[in-house]
């Protein structure tokens, strides 16, 4: 009998084939997804990075302006450019008020196709609004402003805590930040109904600011807040705020779609965030707020205190003296009143500095004492304010007396300082996961809370969960702290068609949250994962090289520092090391080096010069500019815009040529750089191209543009552009 093969090892060895085939595909497909979420995570850390480091430079900035509030005497040029942006006026009657946001003069003209409103609204009113948005119209300016006036005068009949129940409708649904992305808000309708007496809804804060629909957002949940005031609750967040909306696109919004009245729907909407409530409680045990808790958090303090003096969260609220009560709304008597005391704070905090603590001031730890750029004559300003104040006791029937000595903190009192950490904290807080309480650097203010301090707060005040917002999530939402903190984002797509999900909760008896997630954009259902996050991948390192194209000359310094042969090559490791010490942006930088150096040496060095040498960035006849310049213009440009849509104080979208040199020398001394006047002069004259005297700042804004001759960038601004991570110059003060 022969010696042949049998079936049977013909079966074993395709057997052992297939097996080895099977696990080769396995051991394939298991590197394949390790390196597409390896490739997401380091996507949305860039975008989160950079996004983070936006809104510290927000801060930063308005901490600067409010030093110069407080430094600078009242008929400086400086501080007349920004003082309207610190002037409340609170103080007015509620009647005055009224007067001012009058609608009943302006007139609708019969070609409106738009909504028309009658008040008390009803529900098909309501609803026809989102039905008129959806449809890319726009309501009239008077009914806006009516709509407006009557959700203010509501608002401020509600408590600082919302306490509801699920008895009575059995199901609450809470939705996190929107951001002015009207599709997600119309796809939450579509999905779960719209606000009823059996459907309540919570929004959790961030209706405004990035996207394009802010305002049209706002009018459909205050119109449904009006409709059913028991059913629609609405928390503040922290971008319910004008200091903010100016850095991220609500106050051009607004001033784009109401050209003529805009200026009085921003003020008006200015008190409204201000009367927002702070927060929600569900049946005494879920709490729904918008960033998060502290280890001092007090709810029973958060309940009590007047949440309206909080115009702005970035800055605590001055003493002002009551007798001023009758001043009218377009005086400028109240900050010239208040403001005379303040002379004497100035002087103490001028003459003897007080170094700044760890955890209750980390919101200023980036404001520099700028007293060494910014010359201030005190005994002249003493004199000023005598004389001023002399003029005002005949008014104020105070007896004019001088007390030097008076102290910081007896401008404000240690229950309003305590107040505003308190909305301070509840409005920027994230959680993290190790325990403690620590100032929130990556933001700039606010805190960090660990999981420690979540079990105490809850135990505390006898709740079991939390429900927050204030931070995208790659899956809308992600629960952490044993399940006892749950973020929720409702804003899909936010960095970038496919970026992520947006969700929202629906919270019954039980007490069980159940999300509900949904993509927006019909263009991210056609894509496969792959193509979803090579789009989304994509998108963040054009951000990216744009934020390192636009700090070359810092970052060629420190690779210089490396190269100290000058032979313009370093190391993959300097490389990154120089990067991040720039940048800032702690990212994994060795391993983003293949998407970001297309060019390395025959020894694996980078040649930095290389890397560089295809960057230009223009603008009107750039070569008239000095390219120093340009490249501050272009770094920090949305700061450059905030301060200008400061400056701007009638709202017209223009600006003077003196306006324009006073701006830069805001920057000049905010950034501790050195602008030449001849420099301004001009920058000014190249961009007034029509030579009218003044400047278009959208124009001035658009005009310039970072360019990559091989085609590596996309044309365009970005969302995130102007971070913080230029101004680490600013830290430079051991005491900060």
């Amino acid at each position: 009998m022969g010696c042949g093969v049998t079936k049977s090892d013909q079966f074993h060895k395709h057997s052992g084939k297939a097996i080895r085939a099977a696990v080769l595909i396995q051991r394939w497909y298991r590197q394949y997804v390790a390196r597409t979420e390896m490739r997401r995570r380091y996507t949305w850390h860039i975008f989160q990075s950079i996004e983070y480091s936006g809104e510290q430079a927000q801060i930063k900035l308005y901490n600067f302006l409010g030093y110069l509030m407080d430094n600078f005497t009242p008929s400086s040029n400086e501080r007349n450019l920004i003082s309207h942006i610190f002037r409340e006026n609170d103080i007015c009657r509620d009647a005055e008020w009224e007067r001012y946001f009058c609608y009943k003069k302006i007139e609708v003209p019969e070609i409106y196709s738009g909504p028309h409103l009658t008040f008390p609204l009803t529900v098909e009113q309501a609803v026809g609004l989102v039905e008129a948005f959806r449809n890319k119209k726009q309501l009239h300016s008077r009914y806006a402003l009516q709509l407006l006036l009557e959700t203010w005068k509501l608002l401020r009949m509600l408590p600082n805590i919302n306490r509801i129940s699920t008895c009575h409708s059995k199901e609450i649904t809470i939705c996190g930040d929107l951001h002015g992305q009207l599709e997600d808000l119309l796809l939450i309708f579509y999905k779960n109904g719209m606000p009823s007496l059996e459907k309540p809804y919570v929004f959790n804060g961030d209706f405004v600011d990035r996207g394009k629909d802010s305002i049209e957002i706002l009018l459909i949940l205050f119109a449904f807040l009006l409709v059913y005031p028991s059913d629609v609750y609405l928390n503040r967040g922290n971008h319910e705020d004008h200091i903010v909306n100016l850095r991220y696109g609500f106050t051009k919004e607004v001033l784009t779609k109401y050209k003529m009245h805009g200026k009085r729907i921003l003020k008006l909407l200015q008190k409204i965030f201000s009367w927002l409530p702070l927060a929600t409680v569900i049946d005494q045990k879920v709490l729904v707020l918008h960033g998060g808790i502290s280890d001092s958090t007090d709810l029973n303090l958060l309940a009590r205190l007047d949440r309206h003096n909080y115009i702005s969260a970035l800055r605590p609220p001055k003493k002002r003296n009551q007798s001023s009560a009758s001043t009218s709304m377009d005086s400028d008597l109240d900050e010239d009143v208040w403001g005379a005391n303040r002379i004497f704070q100035r002087r103490a905090s001028l003459t003897f500095p007080k170094p700044l603590g760890a955890r209750d001031c980390f919101h200023n730890r980036s404001l520099q004492d700028f007293s060494d750029r910014i010359k201030v004559n005190v005994e002249t300003e003493l004199e000023i304010r005598r004389r001023r104040r002399s003029a005002f006791n005949a008014v104020m029937k105070e007896p004019e007396t001088e007390t030097p000595t008076l102290s910081f903190d007896s401008v404000y009192s240690d229950n309003a300082k305590e107040e505003w950490k308190q909305i301070l904290d509840l409005l920027w807080s994230d959680p993290m996961a190790q325990e403690g309480c620590v100032p929130n650097e990556v933001r700039g203010g606010g805190c960090y809370w660990g999981p420690d301090i979540t079990e105490d707060f809850l135990n505390k005040h006898n709740l079991q969960l939390i429900i927050r917002s204030h931070e995208c999530k790659q899956d809308g939402y992600e629960f952490c702290h044993n399940r006892k903190v749950l973020t929720l984002f409702s804003a899909s797509n936010y960095y970038d068609v496919g970026s992520n999900r947006g969700a929202y909760v629906k919270l019954g008896p039980d007490l069980v949250p159940y999300v509900v997630q949904y993509q927006a954009s019909s263009m991210i259902r056609e894509l496969t994962v792959r193509q979803s996050v090579g789009r989304t991948e994509r998108s963040a390192l054009k951000v990216l090289r744009e934020q390192l194209f636009a700090h070359k000359s810092d970052l060629i310094c420190a690779f210089k520092k490396f190269d100290s042969e000058n032979t313009g090559v370093v190391s993959l490791n300097d490389w990154a090391s120089a990067v991040e010490s720039v940048m800032h942006l702690d990212l994994p930088w060795r391993m983003l080096r293949c998407q970001l150096v297309t060019r390395k040496t025959s020894e694996g060095m980078i040649d930095y010069y290389d890397w560089f040498n295809e960057l230009a960035i223009i603008g009107p006849n750039s070569d008239n500019i000095d390219q120093s310049l340009l490249e501050t213009l272009y770094r920090h440009r949305s700061t450059l815009e905030t301060i200008f849509r400061i400056v701007d104080t009638d709202n017209s979208g223009f600006i003077t040529m003196e306006d324009f040199r006073q701006t830069w020398k805001l920057l000049s001394v905010y950034l501790k750089m050195e602008i030449t006047d001849e420099a301004i002069s001009d920058l000014a004259v190249t961009i007034d191209s029509n030579q009218d005297g003044s400047i278009d700042i959208d124009e001035f804004m658009e005009a310039f543009r970072l360019t990559d001759k091989k085609s590596r960038l996309e044309r365009g601004r970005s969302m995130f552009m102007g971070t913080a991570t230029d101004l680490t110059k600013l830290e430079g003060d051991p005491n900060i």
